[in-house]
């Protein structure tokens, strides 16, 4: 997959407005995904992430059949279709799976609740039969303290086996872009770099992205051999530092990922960057100051990375979630809206086609200060300068060293005087200079 990509995820459940669980009846729902193709190309989308589509007792991530859309979706051959009408629209297509752990309802689970230690599938999980007091009459591993979350042994062949096999089954039947490897920050390293292995000899230009939470994502970049993990450390500094008014916070946390000092952690990587996702808080409930959101989005583009929308942001909708619920941030959304948010990330996602640095370019901080940053990107044919503004008055930036003339993205205007550069309250500056 290429990197100058924007990505779009959608909550498939939540979006198309299924029913909490399963109830036997027949549903188009996922059809409703190609009624949205216009918005996503008006909006320079690349590609599609769609959480679980698979078969699951609830929430998609308790699968219990990971060879057939979940019912409440629809059919396979609906989701063959959205995936075709997507392709022919130019959008790549990211499918969510879940390795990690299964529902409840998985088949060879059901087998080990009737047989307990007399089942062939006792060696797919982590059980413990000597605690018959639970109410299964025996334990097992879990994802994070839920017993909904049955984990898999992933060093047993005929799991691997199993799971590989699902995996192939969707490379052929859908021909995905990639796959989004869900809990990868807790999976065993030698699975994902067999799941890897396996996935990119089947198709080597398969982008697999990992959930990566915390900690060092160079385990599952270079260890795995996953292509990118998602990068909730940038995601949870853009918050606090637009909120406190204190932008060293973040300068400090690109610096650290991307810069050219030995220590800089992930120098040359292609992270996703996201503003929100399926898991947390919108970043529009989450601002204190509604006019910090479209600045977010602008270090989002401005930033390395790859830059990641969740369904409905994009216009600003809100969202919290609750210690019961994630419903709130995964709604059902019939149609689509535009508004000026809208419209300025359309035209980012036209920047970053128009302008490779701004995907492929290094990584440089200039000037940091309470309110202001300013870094530069280079690449071989381009220099561009991105500049932040967040304080409610005029500020002035010294980048203290001698720049050529750099034109203004934003308003075509050539700025001629680059060493110190004045920003409106609320503003960012996109400058850039090709060779």
């Amino acid at each position: 997959m290429d990197t100058d990509s924007v990505i779009y995820q959608i909550h498939p459940l939540g979006f198309c407005g299924a029913p909490d669980r399963p109830d036997g009846s027949d549903s188009h729902r996922i059809l409703h995904v190609t009624d949205w193709i216009g918005h996503l190309t008006q909006l320079g989308i690349t590609h599609v992430l769609f959480n679980p589509v698979f078969a699951s007792d609830q929430n998609g991530y308790d699968i219990r059949d990971p060879f057939h859309i979940d019912p409440r979706l629809g059919t396979d051959e609906d989701f063959r279709t959205v995936c075709d009408a997507l392709h022919e629209a130019g959008i790549g297509v990211i499918l969510d799976i879940v390795f990690n752990h299964a529902g409840r309802g998985l088949p060879q689970f059901q087998d080990v609740l009737e047989k307990k230690w007399d089942s062939t599938y006792c060696g797919w999980f982590f059980l413990n039969f000597d605690d018959p007091w639970a109410p299964d009459g025996f334990t097992y591993g879990n994802w994070e303290g839920h017993n909904n979350l049955v984990k898999l042994n992933l060093n047993h062949p005929d799991v691997r086996a199993f799971l590989f096999q699902a995996a192939q089954h969707w490379i052929e039947t859908v021909q995905p872009d990639g796959f989004r490897i869900s809990s990868a920050y807790c999976m065993d390293r030698g699975f994902l770099r067999a799941l890897s292995d396996h996935l990119h000899a089947l198709k080597p230009d398969l982008f697999l992205l990992g959930e990566m939470i915390g900690g060092d994502y160079t385990i599952l970049l270079n260890d795995c051999g996953l292509d990118s993990v998602t990068n909730y450390q940038f995601r949870s500094r853009l918050c606090s530092s637009l909120n406190a008014g204190y932008l060293p916070e973040i300068a400090d946390t690109l610096n650290r990922q991307f810069g050219k000092d030995p220590w800089c952690q992930y120098t040359g990587t292609h992270l996703l960057s996201f503003a929100d996702n399926h898991d947390t808080d919108r970043i529009a409930s989450v601002l204190n100051d509604p006019r910090d959101l479209p600045l977010a989005y602008d270090l989002l583009y401005a930033m390395p990375g790859i830059p990641c929308l969740y369904y409905g942001s994009e216009w600003g909708i809100t969202g919290t979630r609750t210690s019961t619920s994630d419903d709130a941030v995964r709604p059902s959304l019939q149609s689509a809206e535009w508004n000026a948010l809208t419209l300025h990330l359309s035209f980012l996602a036209s920047l970053r086609r128009a302008h490779p640095v701004l995907f492929s370019g290094s990584y440089e901080p200039v000037y940091t200060a309470r309110q202001q940053l300013a870094f530069i990107r280079r690449n071989k044919t381009e220099l561009f300068l991105y500049a932040l503004n967040t304080d409610d008055k005029d500020a002035a930036i010294t980048i203290g060293r001698p720049l050529p003339e750099l034109k203004d993205l934003l308003t075509g205007e050539i700025c001629s005087s680059t060493q110190t550069l004045t920003l409106k309250p609320k503003q960012s500056l996109f400058l850039c200079r090709r060779f």
